[in-house]
């Protein structure tokens, strides 16, 4: 049913935690693939270098650690792993990612690392249900 799963993390315990259930679905439904998307905002061109490419040094080395404390959640599963690094709006990269690759749901936490406008529901969560070409599981 869900052959190709897209989990998306940014290293709050929310997207961990979603790690974790997108890993037992695959375990469970015996997923061909699932997909791990690491989507950033766009580092501003006005920084300047090098104080622009040190900031995206900084956002690669910060990826790098997500990425592996992910894949420490999600462990073995039947199907493989694909990882993604998007830069752009995460929401927006979530829903084109899942869109290009046919993914079959999305598993994200209900609450990421942003600010107190995503108090209930984050924006990015609501933005991607509210637009995703698959369903959703919002994991809390």
């Amino acid at each position: 049913m869900f052959e190709k799963i897209l989990v998306a993390v940014d290293g709050s315990e929310h997207s961990l935690h979603a790690a974790k259930e997108a890993a037992d679905l695959a375990r469970a439904m015996k997923s061909r693939a699932l997909r791990v998307v690491i989507a950033f905002d766009a580092i501003p061109s006005y920084l300047g270098e090098p104080n622009r490419q040190r900031a995206i040094d900084g956002r690669m080395k910060e990826a790098e650690t997500i990425l592996q404390k992910a894949r420490d959640v999600i462990g073995k599963i039947p199907g493989e792993i694909h990882t993604e690094l998007i830069e752009g709006s995460p929401a927006e990269a979530i829903i084109e990612v899942a869109r290009t690759r046919g993914s079959t749901i999305i598993v994200m936490g209900s609450r990421g690392l942003s600010t107190i406008a995503e108090l209930v529901l984050g924006s990015t969560s609501h933005k991607v249900v509210s637009h995703a070409p698959c369903p959703v599981l919002i994991v809390r």
